[in-house]
């Protein structure tokens, strides 16, 4: 196995555009590429940039239904929205087509043992499911990885991780059924904040039972209590379930700064969370990981943010970037409230999960 890091980029990502006023604006690609640059992070020996190819339509098919997939590329035909927030055109679709794609090289690098790790720039549309979009998404990447490395590199188990501040509704309904994909999500609490579900007391249904988890966090909540719950939850399920790949999906929007969300994530906490991460991979599946750093708001941040992330990935021992504001303190209840909801879903997992009982 190469100790190798693939990270995904196409100068077309740019083309991934919402629109002038909109939140979500395609210069992020190239600012993260150039801060990435900066940084010397491009120029170390175990990290190989590659350009993907396009996503198939056979590849969008394992997870989408034909009428939805069909649907979209008359959208981008006839340069119309999906909705009033995810609009559709021939170079949004080209681009999206080459994140989906740039996540299937990742996966497929890993397998074929050319890299250890991937890192999936721009990727991360856990919004859509099997036959619908929104939230900015168009095709579920995450979903499409998935089911990519199942049909093509015969991998049984899969571990989800979701920290992006919004729940991922679409990849969660797409294997809410499903045992051989555990899906973990950290997102601000939805009663506060798009796409309102996402509860801790939805834990999956039918053989999928116990295998959806998710940990709603409220408005305020900082590193340490962040770092807390991702050690209470994610790492003690990834060490009893032990898949054979993460794939970790989130960009910038829990940082304290993001426009869209109301989490008080730091740089720094950023980097925590991306170690954890690539050490539970180290121990539980030889280090075969994922990250999709797609999601992030506030164009100022989202560079440093998305660094961190990679970086933690990549296997840097410190990172020397700040934040450019003064982080603000925890609300003061937050760690109550998420040691509540942590008893509780662990109360609900019980059954499930030797870790909890």
């Amino acid at each position: 196995m190469s100790e190798e890091v693939v990270m995904t980029f196409h100068e077309k990502f740019k083309q991934y555009d919402l629109g002038e006023g909109h939140p979500f604006r395609g210069d992020r690609f190239a600012n993260v590429r150039k801060f990435f640059e900066e940084q010397g992070l491009l120029s170390l020996s175990e990290v190989v940039l590659v350009e993907p190819q396009p996503a198939s339509k056979q590849d969008l098919l394992r997870v989408h239904e034909e009428n939805y997939v069909d649907l979209i590329f008359r959208l981008a035909e006839e340069n119309k929205p999906y909705d009033v927030e995810t609009p559709v055109s021939e170079e949004i679709l080209e681009a999206a087509l080459l994140i989906v794609g740039g996540a299937i090289t990742c996966g497929e690098s890993i397998c074929k043992g050319k890299a250890k790790r991937g890192i999936s720039l721009g990727g991360g549309y856990h919004h859509a499911g099997r036959s619908y979009g929104g939230g900015f998404c168009l095709f579920n990447d995450v979903a499409v990885l998935v089911e990519y490395l199942r049909a093509e590199c015969d991998v049984k188990r899969f571990l989800i991780l979701d920290y992006d501040v919004h729940f991922g509704n679409g990849t969660s309904d797409i294997y809410n059924r499903d045992h051989t994909v555990l899906y973990v999500s950290l997102h601000q609490d939805p009663r506060t904040i798009y796409p309102g579900t996402g509860f801790a007391w939805q834990i999956g249904e039918g053989k999928g039972e116990g295998y959806n988890v998710n940990v709603p966090l409220p408005p305020g909540t900082g590193d340490s209590t962040y770092i807390y719950a991702l050690n209470e939850i994610f790492v003690p399920l990834a060490e009893e379930f032990k898949p054979e790949i993460i794939i970790a999906n989130g960009g910038s929007d829990p940082h304290f700064a993001d426009m869209l969300g109301n989490l008080r994530l730091s740089v720094k906490g950023f980097f925590d969370l991306s170690c954890i991460i690539r050490k539970a991979a180290d121990k539980v599946c030889d280090g075969k990981l994922v990250l999709m750093p797609g999601s992030g708001y506030n164009p100022v941040i989202l560079p440093l943010c998305w660094y961190a992330l990679a970086a933690g990935v990549v296997g840097i021992e410190e990172i020397r970037i700040r934040d450019p504001y003064a982080p603000p303190r925890e609300s003061p209840s937050c760690r109550e409230k998420v040691e509540n909801t942590i008893g509780e879903l662990k109360r609900l997992l019980r059954k499930h999960w030797m870790c909890f009982r």
